[in-house]
């Protein structure tokens, strides 16, 4: 699988009971999506990478991984098989869940997550909530001989990769950023904190923006 120059290696072996999804786009903010496959709704955890790629489609198509414990089954969604494969690399490194990596695959695009763990870059990752410093450098040593480098490419900013529809106030921007990071764990008083001082400096930020400043900084 080839990434921007770069060459994916996943030693699992995946073969889920739902490939994808496809179907109509009944419902979508910064951290799930409800898709409709006839008359059927299924909601799907997704990265602000996915949310970006499919904001104001009327049908989509995501990628799935069942994520299946005794006491839930639980849907990510991905826009594409690149970035659910870089997911199921996260989630084979000790310590690293679901939700820890979609938070990792929300705070960097796959391109740039590539980079970090090819030029074992521990000081970027371990900026990404719930990632310290020794979980950032076991995560780089189990993947960076997974993935394999031609040409590393150049890493835009931290907002790369994503196309940025909104075009909505700064209220709507504020209410469905602090909803996001509340869904993706936060507390709410503390991301409303976070979310109004962003929009302080950066009034017309639009909210996938606005969430991945958030997320460096709770």
């Amino acid at each position: 699988m080839c990434l921007n120059g770069h060459i994916l290696f996943s030693s699992l072996a995946y073969f889920p009971m739902i490939e994808y999804l496809k179907g109509g786009l009944s419902e979508l903010n910064p951290a799930t999506a409800v898709i409709d496959c006839g008359g059927v709704g299924y909601l799907a955890n997704i990265s602000l990478n996915t949310y970006a790629a499919i904001q104001g489609k009327r049908e989509c198509k995501l990628y799935i991984y069942e994520a299946i414990r005794e006491d839930a089954y639980i849907l990510y969604g991905f826009a594409d098989k690149q970035e659910r494969e870089l997911f199921l690399l996260l989630i084979s490194v000790s310590g690293i869940g679901g939700n820890t990596a979609r938070m990792i695959l929300s705070a960097l695009s796959p391109a740039e997550l590539v980079n970090v763990i090819s030029t074992e870059n521990a000081q970027l990752l371990k900026s990404v909530k719930g990632i310290g410093l020794k979980t950032a450098q076991r995560l780089i040593v189990e993947l960076k001989d997974k993935i394999k480098t031609g040409t590393i490419a150049a890493v835009s900013t931290a907002s790369a990769g994503l196309t940025g529809l909104l075009n909505t106030a700064a209220s709507q921007v504020q209410e469905e950023a602090v909803a996001a990071l509340t869904m993706l764990g936060f507390q709410q008083s503390a991301a409303q904190k976070v979310v109004l001082e962003i929009l302080r400096e950066e009034a017309d930020a639009k909210v996938e923006q606005v969430i991945k400043l958030a997320l460096k900084r709770l």
